[in-house]
């Protein structure tokens, strides 16, 4: 019955949606993110407005983080269309998100440019980025591959840290809450003549809620785990000629993570370091011509203690990148070169340690008129598994001043981690690449401040690697689905909605891959007026299956969030958030808690 009432909302959503547009009026206010001016970079990697680019993104900004403390990274990231996760627990606890139903590891995970994961997991690193260091992130759904190589089957995600302004602009933070959190912040940011920087530090401690639950098993154990943070970032840029600048930036983040690994008196806990470090120089050859050469840095370091003795995984990762952008009657050429050397070490000796990637890519994107283009080619040389190529190909139809038709079809490539491969008693060496087909079509419609969007996707990914019972490949898994989402804006109100619609199966057997929703709608709903700002959200996730077999069910569930905000003075804002309203009891993956009713108080000092 509660599947049946579920499934009547979602089929009603999409009649409200549309009924809406009528009473929304043309106030003229942007959608887009006023910091950026509206410009994208991650859908074509190059400067893009985002509502000319025939990807589909998702831009969360500053002011959005802000609005959800308690958050961990990949809840919030969830909480926008096309997304979903699943979490083994609370804050900084190790969780998976799936891109438009995609695997973890079929997302690439980037900080300011730089890839930022584990070669040994193979999975981007979600759980020990500060939120306070972020000033925006992008969310690319659908395949890149032909972009950015291995990962970006599903989608990638980017987020950009803060940077350098005019002027001198310092800030800071606090935050108190449920489960004992406390959080400070503060940073600078700032710009001299045609130098501009930026630094901040964050540093958070939380006694949490337990992990596990009976369901996990052996693992179970009702203490709190707890997580604490320290983080520093910082950047520089200076411009040192006309059309030329140098910048560098860095991010370092240290967390102690407490987990579950049974009854026993020993604190077990995992030490995660982050490391990213970027340097690079951008200029204009000609007029027509602007290049950068970069050089970057990542590490994702971790020991876990489930007793005296670490087990230690270290993933170290330099990468190379050369990207030259050409201004030609028919769109933007790109062109470029890279190269990405991966290396693992700690207490697992791996048969293979190091992996190194020399890349080659090309593209174009353009208009004219009411035509839009997009086209990408790219070859990827592994050192382990020889060569790979991968293509993209898109094209936008304006039918009329506010509706534009768009659609795409690009082919994918993700190379297996080296626990797939190596890990002692659980790689399988013979293991090989997965290898993939993408399609979508799309309508955009535009009307002032608001948006409605329909995307519909399938993604065909052969040698899909399996890693229950055991390491194998599987002949193929196809993925498809819908998604419809509006945003829009009237008067002091600002409206969000999506509703997902999704069928992930194992083409061998026809079942559900696992922890992904049928359905998923989220909503949210902001009135400001005055000094004050309130607003409410709502996740709404149907049943999913826990495991392979699709004998062990996860119960849907629904949450709703609120907060207000207010401005106290000129430099203050006085915040209060209550995550989970209701209190409900749900999983995202059997046997791990997730947060119940979590209210929060926070104080943000920003001089004007």
């Amino acid at each position: 019955m509660k599947t049946c009432i579920f499934r009547t909302r979602l089929a009603v959503l999409p009649l409200a949606l549309a009924a809406a547009f009528p009473v929304f009026s043309q106030t003229g206010i942007s959608r887009l993110n006023p910091e950026m001016g509206g410009v994208v970079v991650t859908a074509t990697r190059t400067e893009s407005r985002v509502d000319e680019v025939l990807a589909d993104v998702t831009v969360i900004s500053r002011e959005q983080i802000e609005q959800q403390p308690g958050r961990t990274l990949s809840d919030l990231i969830a909480r926008q269309a096309g997304l979903q996760t699943a979490s083994n627990g609370g804050l900084g606890k190790s969780s998976s998100l799936f891109i438009r139903g995609s695997e973890s590891r079929h997302v690439l995970f980037l900080i300011d440019g730089v890839p930022f994961s584990s070669a040994t997991a193979g999975t981007p690193s979600l759980d020990n980025i500060p939120l306070d260091s972020i000033e925006r992130i992008e969310v690319l759904k659908g395949p890149a591959s032909a972009l950015y190589g291995s990962d970006a089957v599903g989608g990638v995600v980017q987020i950009f840290t803060r940077r350098g302004t005019s002027g001198f602009k310092p800030y800071a933070s606090v935050t108190l809450g449920s489960e004992d959190r406390r959080e400070a912040t503060a940073g600078l940011r700032g710009g001299v003549g045609n130098v501009s920087y930026a630094i901040g530090v964050q540093n958070l401690r939380e006694k949490g809620f337990s992990s596990t639950n009976p369901a996990v098993g052996t693992s179970f154990n009702s203490d709190r785990d707890g997580f604490k943070q320290r983080s520093l970032t910082g950047s520089v840029d200076w411009r040192f000629a006309p059309g030329w600048k140098v910048d560098m930036n860095l991010l370092t983040s240290d967390g102690i993570n407490h987990y579950d690994s049974g009854p026993t008196a020993y604190d077990t806990h995992a030490d995660v370091k982050n490391r990213v470090y970027g340097l690079g120089i951008e200029g204009q050859l000609s007029a027509r011509w602007k290049s950068r050469f970069s050089l970057a840095h990542s590490e994702d370091l971790s020991d876990s203690y489930s007793s005296p003795v670490a087990s230690v995984f270290n993933t170290r990762q330099d990468k190379m990148t050369w990207l030259n952008e050409i201004s030609t009657p028919v769109g933007k050429v790109l062109a470029g070169l890279e190269r990405l050397d991966q290396t693992v070490s700690g207490s697992t000796a791996y048969t293979v340690a190091r992996r190194i990637t020399n890349s080659a890519f090309v593209g174009l994107n353009g208009e004219a008129g009411r035509h839009s283009w997009q086209a990408n080619a790219r070859h990827d040389g592994d050192s382990q598994f020889g060569g790979a190529n991968t293509g993209l190909l898109a094209y936008g139809y304006k039918l009329t001043p506010d509706l534009r038709v768009r659609g795409s079809y690009g082919t994918t490539y993700k190379a297996p981690s080296f626990n797939t491969l190596y890990f002692p008693g659980f790689g399988n060496a013979t293991t090989q690449p997965e290898r993939g087909k993408s399609a979508e079509v799309g309508m955009t419609y535009t009307r002032g401040s608001n948006e409605f969007k329909v995307t519909h996707y399938q993604n065909d990914i052969r040698n899909f690697i399996t890693i229950l019972p055991a390491v194998v490949n599987v002949p193929s898994t196809l993925i498809k689905g819908w998604t419809l989402s509006y945003e829009g804006q009237s008067g002091n109100w600002s409206y969000r909605s999506a509703l997902d619609i999704l069928d992930a199966r194992n083409k061998a057997n026809n079942l559900k891959l696992i922890r992904r929703a049928d359905e998923q709608i989220t909503a949210a709903i902001d009135y400001g007026v005055g000094p004050w700002k309130s607003g409410m959200s709502l996740l709404a996730v149907s049943s999913r299956f826990d495991n392979a077999a699709n004998t062990v069910p996860l119960g849907g569930f629904t949450t709703a969030d609120l907060y207000v905000n207010y401005a106290l003075m000129r430099d203050w804002l006085l915040q209060a958030s209550i995550n989970n309203v209701g209190n409900k009891t749900y999983q995202t993956a059997l046997g791990y808690n997730q947060s119940g009713r979590a209210v929060y108080f926070t104080a943000r000092w920003q001089p004007k």
